[in-house]
Parts: structure tokens; C-alpha cells; sequence
């Protein structure tokens, strides 16, 4: 499975030996151990951001720095894993991608399980750092609400005034309007991002939802960034009342995001996409080629990404 190859890189002055590269040749473990490190990553510096500013009682940030700090995890998230797992970070992506035929229904599993240990890992390992300022901060009292309440460091909980159905469609929407925007980033019939600027665009994309949508419940848009760290929290001290709490919240960030994914991406297929003129130049055997790809079965695309 795994080969050794010496890599093509010039060597530095007065250096022996050589340099080795190791790949991995099965499709799934590649795209698997990607999938993984860059939502990983993501999450580190997203839920790292909530965590400085819960902790440190506003002295650290505010509301706008966990939005910066979601947006530019998902940059960095894209830059991890962008050309071998196409850096999807997030299940509403991938099960979307796959009801329009962009990816093989065969890579979903894998591709949701990547996702949920990667989050799942963040968790902890912001748990880790920031444990004591969370103890500090909470009297060693972990609690779900209150004034002094931390779960929600870790995953979305809805404001008092929401109900459950308004937070669904909060939810709906927030992640259609992801889906939506990333199906226009990536149109190469359309405006698409400038190639190489693609993480930029769709971290900008997650800051401005975050800006714009997520005072209602937190915009998780993505079940498995809200699911893994949710079931941490439970096993790490919180207990079962992170089920519990929002009259059973949990499932809304799980299922809401399928829909509103499928929705955005419906919405902009059928409004723009399918409308597009014709665009076609003529090879030099007088064959028809296109000139863009879908999204998804581009190579190298590093974007089909969210929080």
C-alpha cells in the first residue's frame, strides 16, 4: 500500500542522502486521512475562537472573532485537504454533492465518518488546551445553560425566543444559502472565484453567513461540526442535558442542513444554472468540448467546504 520514492526537490548545500515520499495508493484512505485532518483543522480554529471568548469573558474577542475564526478555519481547512478530499468539511456538502451526481454515493459514509472523528478530535483537543480556563470560568460547574454555561463552546444552541421550527428553517436557510453560493463559486460558465483564491472565497462565504445568519442558533449548517462535538461534550462531563436542552435541539443542526443543502444548490441549478447559452469551442478534429466542468469532478477543486 504504501510506497517510497525520492522526491524531485533540489537539495540544500552540503546535504546528504535522500529525501523520501510515502503515499498512500488506496483512493479511500487517502481521501479518508484528508477528509479528516482538514475538518480537523477547521474545527480547531473555529471552536478555539469560541472557546477565547467565552473564556476570557470578552477580553479576548467577541462575536465577530468566532465568525473570523470559523471563516479563516475554513480557508486553512481548504488549503489541508483541498486536492485529494475536495475538503467538504462538512456532511450538508457531501450529501448534496452526491444527490446532483458530483460524487459517488459510494464515498458518502466515508466521507460523513472523516468528518465526525475529525470534529470529534477538535473537541477534545480544545477541550485540552483550554481546560482550565474552562474550570476557571465555570467553578468547575459544567452546565449546559446559565449564565455560566460552556457546552455551547462546543456545539450550537438556539437563543431562548426560538422555537423549534423556526430554528429548523433557520437552519434550512443558513445552509442553503452555503450551498447556493458555493454551486455559484465554482460555475465556470458564470463568475466563478479566480483559481488559487478558492479557499479565500469560501471562508469569506462562511464569515459572511456568520455575520449576516447566526445570532438565532449559532449557524452549525453542517451536522457533523455540530454532532461530534456534541456527543464529546457528554462523555467529557456535560451529560445527557446536551440532548436535551432547546426542547431536544440536536437533530435540527443534524437533518435541517440536508435539506437546506439540497435546497440551495436545487434553487441555483434551476435559476442559473440550466439557463446558461450554449459555450462550446471546437477542438482541432472539429469535436465539441466543454468548457467547464461541474462541481465535484474538477481536478484539484479545494472548496466544497463549510463549518
Amino acid at each position: 500500500m504504501v510506497e517510497a520514492v525520492e522526491l524531485g526537490l533540489p537539495r540544500q548545500r552540503g546535504a546528504t542522502g535522500t529525501r523520501l515520499k510515502a503515499w498512500l495508493r488506496n483512493e479511500y484512505v487517502r481521501v479518508g486521512l484528508a477528509e479528516t485532518l482538514c475538518t480537523y483543522v477547521m474545527m480547531v480554529f473555529g471552536l478555539g475562537s469560541v472557546a477565547q471568548v467565552v473564556t476570557g469573558k470578552g477580553a479576548f474577542g467577541h462575536y465577530i472573532s468566532i465568525n473570523l475564526g470559523f471563516g479563516l478555519g475554513v480557508a486553512m481547512g481548504c488549503h489541508v485537504g483541498g486536492k485529494v478530499s475536495g475538503a467538504h468539511m462538512n456532511a450538508a456538502v457531501s450529501f448534496t454533492m452526491c444527490a446532483f451526481g458530483r460524487l459517488a454515493w459510494k464515498f458518502l459514509p466515508l466521507y460523513v465518518c472523516a468528518q465526525f472523528l475529525g470534529s470529534f478530535l477538535a473537541a477534545g483537543t480544545v477541550y485540552a488546551v483550554y481546560y482550565e480556563a474552562i474550570y476557571d470560568y465555570c467553578g468547575g460547574n459544567l452546565t449546559v445553560t446559565g449564565v455560566r454555561a460552556t457546552a455551547g463552546i462546543f456545539a450550537t444552541y438556539p437563543a431562548p425566543y426560538l422555537s423549534l421550527m423556526s430554528g429548523f428553517a433557520d437552519q434550512v436557510f443558513g445552509t442553503a444559502m452555503l450551498l447556493l453560493c458555493l454551486w455559484a463559486l465554482f460555475d465556470q460558465r458564470n463568475k466563478p472565484a479566480l483559481e488559487g483564491s478558492e479557499p479565500v472565497a469560501v471562508g469569506l462565504l462562511v464569515l459572511l453567513i456568520g455575520m449576516s445568519l447566526g445570532s438565532n442558533s449559532g449557524y452549525a449548517i453542517n451536522p457533523t461540526r455540530d454532532l461530534g462535538p456534541r456527543i464529546f461534550t457528554a462523555i467529557a462531563g456535560w451529560g445527557t442535558d446536551v440532548f436535551r436542552s432547546g426542547n431536544g435541539w440536536w437533530w435540527v443542526p443534524v437533518i435541517a442542513p440536508l435539506v437546506g443543502g439540497v435546497l440551495g444548490a436545487g434553487i441555483y441549478t434551476a435559476m442559473v444554472e440550466l439557463h446558461h447559452p450554449p459555450s462550446s469551442k471546437q477542438s482541432c478534429e472539429g469535436q465539441v468540448e466543454e468548457e467547464s466542468a461541474p462541481l465535484g469532478k474538477q481536478e484539484n477543486i479545494c472548496a466544497d467546504v463549510c463549518v
